[in-house]
């Protein structure tokens, strides 16, 4: 059997997308579109492919660069119910293949989202999955709860990556006891699914993935970006104001697969993968380990283009490989006859 065909490595410098084509003397494929749509948690997306909360837009500019009706769900920036400045300058670093930074999600008042998002937000066509973060349950409880009275949000993403100050500042997404208690409150205020993001812990990842959905979350997302710290060697300080950070971008994807793979293997609830997705292939593996759908993050500061160039590709990805629904490459990489056995050897152009 012939060898699969594989692309050229992809280049560090930032570059702005293209459409791939068919290599030179291939006939473009004649074949029926395949299908794109996936249903997550009860939420019928067009297709796949979405974008890790604050990394596309916010404050109603939503199509700067592409009909945000082009993605299958949105995630806007997450909110408070408090308003909140943020972590102290400088809050972001670029480094080798990712993304340093502590911006702390800063925030505006509710009132200040409810009279100047909200009204944007209502004129796009498109699911909407509004993130939210608390410092208590009470904080959490009481934004979803505002979320689902304004009637205009198909989802709510609960970020557990923030210290309950009530229990010693350890992070919600660490601790399943914690974990299990917000998300049953949550899931019992509203009627709308819930979506629990994940820290991306290896020593409690299963256990809190099995908790959050003992306690009704309709899905998972992770992972969200692991901490980090860089230091200055002249002066032998951390280069960011809050001086312990994360790192997100291309440098935390296999880590980010291997996560959604494990947690595929624990939970029956759907997946949304992230983290370090760039294009259409790393949409493939995020969905062979188990994602149903997968969030491109901070690729969007340096490819704005990234998503629908990756939709494009994915799209002739599946028709050169005869796969008539994309949701056939959920969980792939779980099957015996997986990528790369005689019977499922898929082609790259």
């Amino acid at each position: 059997m012939s060898e699969p065909r594989v692309s050229e490595p992809r280049v560090s410098e930032p570059r702005v997308s293209e459409p791939r084509t068919p290599e030179p003397g291939m006939p473009e494929p004649k074949v029926p579109a395949p299908n794109l749509g996936v249903t997550v948690a009860g939420i019928k997306m067009k297709n796949p492919l979405t974008v890790g909360s604050g990394t596309y837009g916010h404050h109603g500019r939503f199509s700067q660069f592409f009909p945000v009706e082009v993605m299958g769900a949105l995630v806007p920036k997450t909110i408070r119910n408090y308003r909140w400045p943020g972590n102290p300058a400088p809050r972001v670093l670029e480094v080798p293949a990712g993304l340093h930074s502590s911006v702390g999600i800063p925030c505006n008042s509710w009132d200040y989202f409810e009279a100047h998002d909200v009204p944007v937000l209502k004129t796009l066509n498109v699911p909407i999955i509004q993130s939210v973060i608390g410092r208590t349950e009470d904080d959490y409880v009481e934004l979803a709860g505002r979320c689902s009275d304004l009637g205009i949000f198909a989802g709510i993403e609960l970020n557990l990556s923030c210290p309950n100050i009530k229990q010693g500042g350890l992070d919600f997404g660490y601790d399943a006891d914690a974990s299990f208690r917000l998300v049953k409150r949550v899931r019992a205020l509203t009627k709308l699914p819930v979506i629990a993001k994940l820290a991306p812990d290896y020593s409690s990842l299963t256990r809190v993935a099995k908790s959050v959905e003992a306690a009704g979350a309709d899905a998972i997302s992770l992972i969200n970006a692991p901490r980090a710290m860089c230091i200055d060697y002249r002066s032998g300080k951390p280069m960011i104001g809050n001086k312990i950070g994360s790192l997100s971008g291309a440098a935390i994807k296999p880590m980010a697969v291997y996560m959604v793979w494990e947690v595929y293997r624990a939970v029956r609830i759907p997946i949304f993968g992230m983290g370090g997705v760039c294009d259409f292939r790393d949409v493939v593996e995020f969905m062979a380990a188990g994602a149903r759908a997968v969030a491109f993050g901070t690729i969007n500061y340096v490819d704005p283009m990234a998503l629908p160039v990756a939709l494009a590709d994915l799209t002739v990805y599946l028709q050169e490989n005869g796969i008539d629904d994309v949701n056939a490459l959920v969980g792939l990489a779980h099957e015996d006859a997986g990528v790369g056995s005689p019977a499922r050897e898929l082609v790259v152009a």
